[in-house]
């Protein structure tokens, strides 16, 4: 009655059925002591031991480099301030520390170091405090029990003690599930990297974005102020007699077009400027005031090392996450394996027990009982087998989307170099046509006014300026937008001597293997 639940699981009924002398026996301390240096002394880990998967890697990247990519050593760390924008420096920063996604996965860092933790406990023996107090009273129905009474007495029983269980992990079932606690915590510490990199790539993106909606507002409104003018010229023209009225109506339709894109432009930059906050952890509209003066897109990078391919799987925080969960699922395997063999431990408790609380602290009314016991799952319907199977199943799942994960990140940095390159000549492409175009207005203005041309030619000539500067302040963003896709797709975030300080610190978390 007064024993904890691991003894009663173990060895209650012996332990009831042993006398304080026959436990104080030498011969059988002897024992025990024998048994307990065969369990510790030819303990095994069963299942299988993992080692890091060996994945073929191109050894150069297949995109042709030039426009700036460098194949030097790859540099990420800091990638936000080499763009020289103090504005993204600041919303990077700000995000990193107040984004809601960062303290979220930063707590589930929190929730798996602890359930390492736990794990990492089962090493030590657990130790219970108990004591209770019954009143007693024998049936007068039935035989009395000598020490308790004769028949109908009512007697009190006192109790205060102590009982202790310590699990021996013979064949490795708490040696693997420490593995796959610990494996299961580094990979959380990679996707708050993982994290980190999205975050970061999500403010360049928007603010990019931000400035190239701006710079499309800036050329509607040039091209408004142009198309107005060329209105009030067609209609002094229609007044004088000198230019039919359908110039004036063209002009007014010309002019109409332009203004309409105007609100979906706003709504855009709106939609730039909210997300931004978001992403930084504020309310919508809370940092509009930070970037009202900002219209410009910064200069892009001199140079982007984008290293070697083989330099993903280490800088890469979804790679490093995918193949800490292979490391997990192998240790589950050889958990699910240890269940094919007996669980040993060592049981025990110390009490003290009397009639009668006076005579409770006295020596005489110890009680205890200890010694080694065994669980050996006998017939089970194949349950164990087949659970085996079910983690053998899942580690090779996991192996392939680790696999997956490498090529996906590979296909990623590919596209994002190609995206890279060919926007920039798109833009340098475009940067020409729109001088050209400007030019031509201009020209084809002159003419109007000396009635050397007829005024659709003008609307043309307008339509097609607004047109190429609009795709000219996207493709710019783009570009950007791009350069900054390149760094993502690399691995973002990565610093060296932050990695290897939590690479340490996951390794040694609580000072345990």
């Amino acid at each position: 009655m007064y024993h904890t639940q691991v003894c009663q699981r173990s060895t209650k009924r012996g332990l009831n059925m042993m006398t304080s002398r026959a436990l104080m026996n030498s011969i059988g301390i002897r024992l025990i002591i024998l048994v307990l240096t065969i369990l510790l002394g030819q303990g095994c880990t069963v299942g299988p031991d993992y080692s890091h998967p060996g994945l073929l890697v191109p050894d150069k990247w297949q995109a042709e480099l030039q426009r700036g990519l460098n194949a030097d050593e790859l540099d990420v760390a800091g990638w936000w301030q080499r763009y020289s924008d103090p504005t993204l420096i600041e919303l990077v920063e700000t995000a990193r520390s107040k984004n809601l996604d960062v303290q979220q996965a930063f707590v589930r860092i929190a929730e798996a170091r602890s359930a390492l933790a736990a794990t990492m406990g089962r090493y030590y023996p657990d130790i219970n405090a108990s004591g209770y107090y019954t009143r007693f009273r024998n049936s007068e129905n039935i035989t009395a029990i000598e020490a308790a009474g004769t028949s109908g007495d009512q007697y009190n029983i006192h109790n205060l003690g102590f009982d202790a269980s310590w699990e021996i992990d013979v064949f490795g079932d708490i040696r693997r599930s420490v593995e796959a606690s610990r494996a299961a915590y580094e990979a959380t510490i990679e996707d708050f990297h993982d994290v980190l990199v999205i975050l970061t790539a999500d403010v360049a993106f928007n603010y990019f974005e931000l400035l190239a909606t701006r710079k499309r507002i800036n050329f509607a409104e040039q091209n408004i102020i142009l198309q107005k003018e060329m209105r009030e010229l067609t209609k002094n023209r229609f007044d004088a007699e000198i230019a039919p009225e359908l110039d004036v109506e063209q002009a007014e339709l010309n002019l109409a077009n332009t203004e309409s894109i105007l609100p979906t432009l706003r709504i855009l930059e709106t939609a730039a400027l909210n997300r931004l906050a978001v992403l930084l952890g504020k309310n919508p509209g809370q940092i509009d005031k930070l970037l009202t003066d900002r219209t410009e897109l910064p200069a892009l990078p001199d140079d982007i090392l984008v290293g070697l391919p083989v330099e993903l799987i280490r800088h890469r925080p979804d790679i490093r996450s995918a193949e800490r969960e292979l490391a997990r699922q192998v240790a589950e395997i050889g958990i699910a394996t240890s269940e094919l063999y007996p669980q040993f431990s060592l049981d025990g408790f110390f009490a003290f027990q009397s009639l009668d609380l006076s005579t409770l602290d006295n020596w005489g009314s110890r009680t205890y009982g200890f010694g080694p016991a065994f669980v050996w799952n006998i017939f089970d319907g194949n349950r164990i087998r087949n659970n085996i199977d079910i983690q053998k199943s899942q580690a090779d799942q996991a192996l392939v989307g680790y696999e997956q994960t490498l090529l996906l990140a590979l296909e990623d940095v590919e596209n994002a170099m190609v995206a890279y390159v060919q926007e920039r000549e798109r833009s340098d492409a475009l940067q020409r046509s729109v001088t050209a175009a400007r030019r031509s207005v201009e020209l084809v203005s002159e003419l109007y006014r000396n009635g050397l041309t007829d005024f659709q030619n003008v609307l043309d000539m307008q339509r097609t300026l607004f047109e190429q500067q609009d795709q000219l302040a996207q493709s710019s963003g783009q570009v950007a937008i791009n350069s900054a896709r390149i760094y993502k797709a690399l691995g973002g975030w990565w610093d060296k001597d932050v990695q290897k300080a939590q690479d340490s610190q996951a390794i040694t978390a609580d000072g345990a293997d």
